[in-house]
């Protein structure tokens, strides 16, 4: 019988913050750029996205994926040499609290009074944002653990990364529920004996219900 989690280990990007997917609208008024002139749409349209199907048969990894994209943005703007640093900064980074869902920020502060503890396991969180960035990001407070590969420069799916965060956790392995919005890394996690859960940016809102149900907490969730 699965055990109840009491802890929870999130990524950040998609599952804690809106994709850029999601927000192709927000990023073309934000940048000048004419409106649907972005129509790389990730795992919203995977058959409509080339370069996130090679990613998906692991031609190319994700840093590659959002390398390219960064580029493409910052050529759309006449410049040259974007990252996603770059990205984040001109996008994102003038009002941070717009780029968190309001249901997971609910989820994390739920989670905690319960007592259950909370984590971020990340591949590029400061590589992405910065430091300066995410200390100033009002959930922090309520995360109690954070393994970056920005840090580490060890990536999930690598055995070592969930490694790595069920020690810093503190508990059992089968006690930690695992959420990511990719399917390599929710195997990975599976492998190394935790419990798991898919988030389908097609459906976030659903991802997060589920979330809370099998954490089983008392949470009305709003869009």
């Amino acid at each position: 019988m699965t055990q109840v989690p009491t802890g929870l280990l999130l990524d950040f990007g998609n599952v804690i913050s809106y994709s850029l997917f999601e927000t192709h609208a927000a990023t073309e008024k934000v940048l000048g750029l004419a409106a649907g002139s972005l129509t790389w749409l990730g795992p919203l349209a995977p058959t409509s996205d080339a370069l996130w199907a090679a990613m998906q048969r692991d031609e190319i990894s994700e840093r590659d994926y959002w390398a390219q994209r960064a580029l493409e943005l910052g050529r759309a703007c006449g410049e040259e040499g974007w990252d996603m640093m770059t990205v984040q900064e001109r996008v994102r980074h003038q009002a941070p609290e717009t780029m968190m869902r309001a249901p997971t920020r609910a989820l994390v502060a739920a989670a905690r009074r319960r007592g259950i503890k909370v984590g971020i396991l990340s591949n590029e969180l400061e590589l992405f944002h910065g430091k300066t960035f995410l200390d100033q990001m009002e959930i922090m407070s309520d995360i109690e653990v954070l393994i970056d590969g920005s840090r580490s420069h060890i990536l999930k799916p690598d055995p070592a990364a969930y490694a790595a965060a069920v020690a810093a956790m503190g508990m059992p392995a089968e006690r930690l529920l695992f959420v990511d919005d990719q399917f390599r890394n929710i195997v990975g996690a599976q492998q190394a004996g935790l419990q798991t859960q898919y988030f389908d940016l097609r459906d976030p809102l659903g991802s997060i219900a589920a979330i809370t149900a099998r954490l089983r907490l008392p949470l009305a969730l709003r869009d």
